[in-house]
């Protein structure tokens, strides 16, 4: 079902190191709000900010964050929004490595995936950060199984919830499907060579798929916001350029170099975008 672990470990097991060479000092890797700023570590943070506006998190609830990556959002929730247990999880080793590197006070990390994930308690919020990605192949999509997968999904994540619950999420998005062959020659390439066994939404899939279980109660896109961030990260990449090649070798710079790039003419050319929901629990 969706990304296997050994797929997950492909996108983010190149190492920490690697990515913390281009990433925001938190190492989000994921898209930033640049609303009134055009620093990274800044957008960033407000997109952290959102996310748990979003979720409601407040400091006495329990709050879980799924697909947690290094630890941005806990880190984030915790230090800023005074949260005392959070868990989250993940299937890359590496990630939930970095998480207990951090030695967040109250905070949990578990390599698991969302299919097996049974929690001893519920949660009263929750979070995801382009997470959904991963429920289903493209060959699921294709097959017509994608709905059903990500319906199973918000089931499973009410079923983790008490009542009142509420969950900040964030999602890629594919829009229009590239004209030019280079373009799509090169997010073909993206999607099986970075991240083998995942798959960005359509917006239609996700309001098909929340109900019964959860209400929308808004919707933000960020396409431009996200071309920013991957511009960042490009810019940040070929800063690195030689330390990357020495250390991980030729090929690790140029299919980064090549699927930053992609990234960068994805969202400008409206081929991809992303979303951000503010979730309600049906009671």
């Amino acid at each position: 079902m969706g990304s296997t672990q050994e797929e997950v470990e492909v996108s983010y097991d190149v190492s920490n190191e690697f990515f913390r060479l281009w990433l925001d000092e938190r190492m989000n890797y994921t898209c930033g709000i640049f609303d009134g700023t055009d620093n990274l570590e800044e957008a960033q943070v407000k997109k952290l900010e959102w996310i748990s506006n979003a979720a409601k998190v407040t400091p006495e609830k329990r709050v879980l964050d799924i697909g947690c990556g290094w630890g941005a959002n806990i880190e984030y929730m915790v230090t800023t929004r005074g949260v005392k247990d959070a868990t989250g999880i993940t299937l890359s080793r590496a990630q939930a490595e970095e998480i207990g590197a951090r030695k967040l006070p109250g905070v949990e990390a578990h390599v698991i995936s969302y299919a097996d994930f049974q929690p001893e308690q519920k949660f009263d919020a929750v979070t995801s950060i382009c997470m959904m990605e991963h429920i289903s192949t493209p060959e699921q999509a294709r097959k017509g199984e994608h709905i059903s997968l990500y319906r199973d999904y918000f089931k499973k994540v009410w079923e983790w919830t008490n009542p009142g619950a509420h969950f900040g999420l964030q999602t890629i998005l594919r829009n229009r499907v590239p004209r030019n062959r280079t373009d799509l020659r090169d997010i073909g390439w993206v999607t099986y060579k970075i991240f083998p066994g995942g798959l960005s939404l359509r917006l239609e899939d996700v309001i098909m798929a929340v109900n019964p279980h959860w209400e929308v109660m808004e919707i933000r896109t960020r396409r431009e916001d996200y071309g920013k961030t991957t511009g960042e990260w490009l810019r940040r990449l070929r800063l690195n350029e030689a330390a990357i090649r020495e250390k991980w070798g030729d090929e690790v710079f140029t299919d980064y170099e090549r699927y930053l790039d992609t990234c960068v003419r994805g969202f400008d050319k409206h081929y991809q975008s992303l979303a951000q929901y503010s979730l309600r629990r049906i009671d």
